[in-house]
């Protein structure tokens, strides 16, 4: 069985051609578990969150990751790369208009970076070693 909205009706119906559509649509959504998880550790341990909020946050946050994605791919494509990385996703987040939330990522994406190289040199020095 599956269910799919369309223009606030609902259809369900035995698994058809239109199953392609419904798991194209949660391909594109963060697991919900992991959205639950994320919502459970920031408000207090004795709240409860009810399905569709979490349905709701889902939603949002994948359509907000899809928005500035979206945007640093575009620049991507004008500087004729393949690959979009943490400086383009900052980027981003600032031309959207996104200030608050760039700055720290960028703080980061900048730690993260130092931590990579000092587990490169960490790797190789076991190398030599062996």
């Amino acid at each position: 069985m599956f269910c799919q909205e369309m223009d606030d009706n609902v259809i369900i119906g035995a698994s058809t051609a239109n199953d392609d559509n419904f798991v194209k649509e949660q391909e594109r959504l963060l697991p919900i578990a992991n959205v639950g998880r994320i919502m459970k550790g920031i408000l207090p341990s004795n709240a409860k969150i009810s399905k569709e909020s979490k349905e709701t946050m889902q939603e949002c946050v994948s359509e907000f990751i899809s928005f500035v994605t979206s945007e640093a791919s575009d620049k991507c494509r004008k500087e004729r790369r393949k690959t979009v990385n943490g400086d383009d996703v900052c980027w981003a987040l600032e031309t959207l208009g996104f200030d608050d939330y760039a700055g720290p990522i960028r703080r980061y994406l900048h730690r993260y970076r130092e931590l990579e190289v000092d587990r490169a040199n960490q790797d190789r020095l076991r190398n030599t070693d062996e």
